[in-house]
């Protein structure tokens, strides 16, 4: 398992000299400041992989930039409307330029909007340390007092709506305002930054997409890129809803084991892959992450390793970011799973058997707190993540040789 670590370029707060005394492997990167939909150049991807290379003194990192996260797709090509055809087109080229410097594994995600939603992003646990937190009763009052969405009603039930009522009343003026830039987050480091209206806007043009819609868009989308990254040598895979069920009236098509089932069975080829994500699944307590990988392993080209604590039994409800070793999922048991895989690979002569691998998220834990990186991206607490993930590695090989 390659050890990666995810950095959103020359104003990341993290640098490549943090990385590097981190231990990691790889780098983890995109072209953040290039708008959605227009073609990564050469010359983008090339200054790209020279920062990832060379630390503060000029000397060399020997990092390479190993996966990307994300090409994003753009919302006219999840909606098939607009420059939609023109955005695949340049997303052929995109994926064409990255061949050719070296890149292998593309990460992207089919998320109508919104890329990822948080309620918190400093969230106090009893320790001190902050992390992200989804409050369902705050998402709530977000969603039918804030962003007031036509039909927000039909979402939540008689209790949850008296909650969220509650909940709105108590919140002071600033509260109400960080919880709307909290929610319209998206994707740290993404060019787009969405206002109200905005949200409101492209929530109004999925009116018309339900779920089998949005699917169907998805397959559309990788019957025409996935050919061209298999000749290119290139690796797809998709990353999961994040949280993995329905908000704000939006489909969800990447939140279950069926779900990535049903995706990776209408494209049956080797490069449309799956991004596992332990966090984003494990939000959701149907979701059986050892058991996704032992099925799924084969087409698994990259993993986040993260840990939620769920705070209900309910399949939608409140989570935060736990430790690494200290949420729902079973950590040593998903990646004993990866272990395995790994060794199926190694065995079926498989050039991609080292399955990368990033500590996903963390608690923002002693100088991280006053460092104020991106939200769920921390220095010290990914390292310290990253340690415990090495340290159940080592344990379950040295355990295997033995």
């Amino acid at each position: 398992m390659k050890q990666t670590w995810r950095w959103f370029g020359p104003k990341d707060l993290v640098s490549i000299d943090d990385t590097l005394q981190a231990g990691v492997e790889g780098i983890v990167s995109a072209l953040h400041h290039v708008p959605t939909g227009v073609v990564w150049t050469p010359e983008e991807i090339a200054q790209r992989q020279r920062e990832i290379g060379t630390m503060k003194d000029g000397s060399a990192s020997g990092l390479n930039w190993d996966v990307v996260e994300s090409l994003p797709v753009s919302e006219d090509i999840k909606k098939q409307q607009g420059d939609w055809r023109a955005h695949i087109d340049n997303y052929k080229v995109s994926l064409k330029n990255l061949a050719e410097a070296g890149i292998e594994v593309i990460c992207y995600n089919f998320m109508p909007v919104l890329d990822w939603t948080r309620t918190d992003l400093a969230w106090r646990r009893p320790s001190g340390a902050t992390c992200m937190r989804f409050d369902l009763t705050d998402f709530a009052a977000f969603d039918l007092h804030i962003l007031a969405r036509p039909g927000a009603e039909e979402d939540f039930d008689d209790a949850l709506r008296e909650a969220a009522a509650e909940r709105f009343a108590m919140m002071s003026e600033d509260r109400r305002a960080e919880l709307a830039k909290n929610v319209v987050f998206g994707l740290p480091g993404a060019a787009e930054n969405f206002s109200l209206e905005d949200v409101r806007q492209h929530i109004a043009e999925y009116a018309a997409i339900s779920e089998d819609t949005l699917r169907q868009h998805l397959v559309d989308f990788l019957s025409e890129v996935v050919p061209a990254a298999e000749e290119l040598g290139l690796r797809l895979c998709c990353h999961p809803d994040d949280p993995p069920v329905p908000l704000l009236g939006l489909p969800r098509i990447m939140s279950t084991e069926a779900h990535y089932a049903a995706v990776m069975n209408a494209v049956d080829r080797p490069a449309n892959g799956i991004t596992l994500c332990s966090g984003s699944l494990g939000a959701r307590p149907d979701n059986n992450l050892p058991g996704m990988m032992d099925r799924w392993g084969a087409r698994v080209h990259f993993l986040h390793l993260r840990n939620v604590r769920r705070e209900t039994d309910a399949i939608r409800g409140s989570f935060f970011e736990d430790e690494h070793l200290g949420g729902n999922t079973d950590m040593v048991a998903l990646i004993a799973a990866c272990l395995r895989e790994e060794t199926r690979r190694k065995e079926a002569g498989r050039a991609d058997w080292s399955i990368p691998f990033r500590p996903d998220h963390g608690q923002d834990i002693l100088d991280d707190l006053g460092r104020k990186a991106q939200p769920g991206y921390p220095s010290i607490g990914r390292l310290k993540g990253l340690a415990e993930l090495r340290g159940v590695i080592a344990g379950l090989q040295y355990g295997a040789s033995a």
